[in-house]
């Protein structure tokens, strides 16, 4: 197992960093990289052998694929083919949310290797917000391929120590770039054209910070409901992911919730309040809270990973989690809670 160095890029440290990641990523290594989402595990997007490094560190199946992430709007040419008929949709929604959490599926170009697509025709494609990042791919001036830092199928991480407690010793270099300030994956979307005069058909396929509210200016949108658990057609539609080793268990009424004798609960509260969700109904060995008091989804989402992980490391024999109202960013936080007790 070699040696996983944390390398500050805060303030007067990024330059250095940037072009640290840049020349290991140049030479086929892969780097964890700090995002506005959660932290990403980067390879040179147009090298095959360094993207197989990603799946191995990750234990993740070919059959997943992978998001490239390009550093300005000139670089999706080099990824992605924009079909004539949606161009005009593609351009605004960029325009109105990249940088930032949005991915939309696309037909690849040849450049992209098959593997990371896992060999579908099309890629996922997004500009990240995170300063860091985006540096990062104008210095090895190539797009990167990056899932979330973590062992496959485990709790995204959202800060570099959460990386290190994932893959300590399967990669050589996390850049420090402090906690993500989204949380949440980003919002994955493919656009058909519905000719005539119709809006264009946006499909979410992955809930995220980018909300239906906040599309619907852009077409009809429609949030696709299944999850798959053997072939994705794009990332993060598997049926069980996100998930702490710990079980957790999610119910349709707070009635329905029966703890067995002699095990240790523990509570993922929305806000902590008694009147309002499961607090009084047992005596939980302990209880975090997404967002203590106010029931704010942006605050939620921003902490949902992390106290996931805080839970996880209490020794309880299973979490309960509490729902959140399924509105704006409800629907994302609700969507990774429901995959996190798929298991």
């Amino acid at each position: 197992m070699s040696e996983t160095r944390i390398l500050s890029a805060q303030e007067d440290d990024m330059k250095a960093a940037v072009r640290e990641a840049a020349a290991l990523l140049a030479k086929g290594e892969i780097v964890a990289l700090p995002t506005e989402t959660v932290y990403g595990l980067g390879a040179d997007a147009f090298n095959a052998d360094a993207v197989a490094k990603v799946f191995a560190a990750k234990e993740r199946p070919a059959f997943d694929p992978l998001i490239v992430h390009i550093s300005s709007f000139k670089e999706l040419a080099e990824v992605a083919v924009v079909p004539e008929d949606i161009a005009a949709t593609v351009k605004s929604l960029a325009g109105a949310f990249w940088p930032g959490p949005l991915t939309i599926v696309l037909p690849k170009t040849d450049k992209v290797p098959d593997l990371v697509t896992s060999g579908l025709p099309t890629v996922a494609v997004r500009q990240s917000a995170n300063l860091i990042f985006r540096n990062v791919g104008k210095e090895l001036g190539r797009p990167i391929a990056a899932p979330s830092a973590n062992r496959f199928g485990r709790i995204s991480p959202t800060s570099a120590s959460a990386v290190l407690k994932e893959l300590e010793g399967r990669i050589p270099l996390v850049i420090d770039g402090g906690a993500c300030r989204e949380g949440l994956e980003s919002t994955i979307i493919t656009i058909e054209n519905r000719g005539g005069e119709q809006k264009p058909l946006i499909r979410v396929l992955r809930a995220g910070p980018v909300t239906k509210e906040e599309l619907q200016k852009f077409g009809k949108v429609v949030i696709e409901k299944k999850s798959v658990t053997e072939r994705p057609d794009a990332p993060g539609q598997l049926e069980s992911h996100y998930a702490p080793r710990t079980p957790l268990l999610m119910f349709d009424k707070p009635e329905d919730f029966r703890p067995e004798p002699g095990k240790k609960y523990g509570l993922l509260s929305y806000r902590g309040d008694p009147k309002a969700g499961y607090m009084d109904l047992h005596e939980w060995e302990t209880v975090e809270e997404l967002s203590p008091g106010s029931g704010k989804l942006m605050e939620a989402a921003v902490r949902l990973f992390h106290v996931m992980r805080v839970l996880d490391e209490e020794g309880l024999d299973a979490i309960v989690a509490e729902p959140v109202s399924e509105t704006g960013l409800g629907v994302a936080i609700m969507d990774r809670l429901r995959r996190a007790s798929a298991k």
